[in-house]
Protein backbone atom coordinates (compact mmCIF):
# COMPACT_ATOMS: atom_id res chain seq x y z
CA UNK A 1 0.00 0.00 0.00
CA UNK A 2 1.41 3.35 -1.21
CA UNK A 3 1.42 5.98 1.36
CA UNK A 4 1.45 9.37 1.15
CA UNK A 5 3.46 12.17 3.37
CA UNK A 6 1.64 14.99 3.31
CA UNK A 7 3.55 18.01 5.13
CA UNK A 8 1.51 20.91 7.63
CA UNK A 9 2.54 23.72 9.22
CA UNK A 10 2.37 23.89 12.90
CA UNK A 11 4.15 27.04 15.14
CA UNK A 12 6.35 27.65 11.59
CA UNK A 13 7.57 23.81 11.24
CA UNK A 14 6.85 21.41 8.58
CA UNK A 15 5.02 18.89 10.36
CA UNK A 16 5.11 15.70 9.63
CA UNK A 17 1.29 13.67 9.94
CA UNK A 18 2.95 11.32 12.72
CA UNK A 19 4.00 14.27 14.59
CA UNK A 20 1.15 15.93 14.78
CA UNK A 21 -0.96 13.48 17.07
CA UNK A 22 1.93 13.69 19.82
CA UNK A 23 2.97 17.26 19.40
CA UNK A 24 -0.99 18.77 19.82
CA UNK A 25 -1.17 16.68 22.85
CA UNK A 26 -1.40 18.67 25.93
CA UNK A 27 1.05 16.00 27.72
CA UNK A 28 4.24 17.10 24.88
CA UNK A 29 6.16 19.44 27.46
CA UNK A 30 5.86 17.23 29.81
CA UNK A 31 7.42 14.68 27.35
CA UNK A 32 10.19 17.10 26.44
CA UNK A 33 10.63 18.35 29.41
CA UNK A 34 11.37 14.44 31.03
CA UNK A 35 13.63 13.80 27.69
CA UNK A 36 15.54 16.60 28.65
CA UNK A 37 16.54 15.18 31.82
CA UNK A 38 18.07 11.56 29.76
CA UNK A 39 21.31 11.99 30.25
CA UNK A 40 22.63 10.36 26.77
CA UNK A 41 20.03 12.44 25.19
CA UNK A 42 22.49 15.49 23.68
CA UNK A 43 24.83 12.55 22.38
CA UNK A 44 22.03 11.08 20.79
CA UNK A 45 20.35 13.82 18.97
CA UNK A 46 23.73 14.76 17.97
CA UNK A 47 24.24 11.38 16.54
CA UNK A 48 20.60 11.35 15.22
CA UNK A 49 21.61 14.42 13.25
CA UNK A 50 25.10 13.79 12.19
CA UNK A 51 24.75 10.15 10.93
CA UNK A 52 20.58 8.89 10.54
CA UNK A 53 19.21 11.90 9.13
CA UNK A 54 22.50 12.83 6.81
CA UNK A 55 21.33 9.15 5.55
CA UNK A 56 17.51 9.02 5.16
CA UNK A 57 16.29 12.53 5.79
CA UNK A 58 13.07 11.37 5.81
CA UNK A 59 13.43 8.68 8.91
CA UNK A 60 10.29 8.37 10.70
CA UNK A 61 10.26 8.28 14.53
CA UNK A 62 9.37 4.44 14.92
CA UNK A 63 12.37 3.79 12.65
CA UNK A 64 14.63 6.22 14.90
CA UNK A 65 13.83 4.83 17.99
CA UNK A 66 14.48 0.91 16.56
CA UNK A 67 17.70 2.13 14.90
CA UNK A 68 19.43 3.75 18.12
CA UNK A 69 17.47 1.46 20.70
CA UNK A 70 15.65 4.35 22.61
CA UNK A 71 12.41 4.89 23.10
CA UNK A 72 9.87 6.24 21.06
CA UNK A 73 9.18 9.73 22.90
CA UNK A 74 13.04 10.45 22.67
CA UNK A 75 12.99 10.06 19.17
CA UNK A 76 9.66 11.89 18.52
CA UNK A 77 11.72 14.87 20.49
CA UNK A 78 15.09 14.18 18.52
CA UNK A 79 13.29 14.13 15.46
CA UNK A 80 11.03 17.35 16.11
CA UNK A 81 13.60 19.78 17.69
CA UNK A 82 15.89 18.51 15.09
CA UNK A 83 13.39 19.59 12.38
CA UNK A 84 12.33 22.78 13.92
CA UNK A 85 16.38 23.98 13.67
CA UNK A 86 16.14 23.24 9.52
CA UNK A 87 12.99 25.54 9.50
CA UNK A 88 14.87 28.30 11.66
CA UNK A 89 18.07 28.22 9.47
Amino acid sequence: MYLTVRRRMFAGVVMNPEFEKYVNNPLWSILVESVHTIVMYPYHKAYAADNLLSQKPDITPRETATKMGISLGEALVILYELQKKDEKT
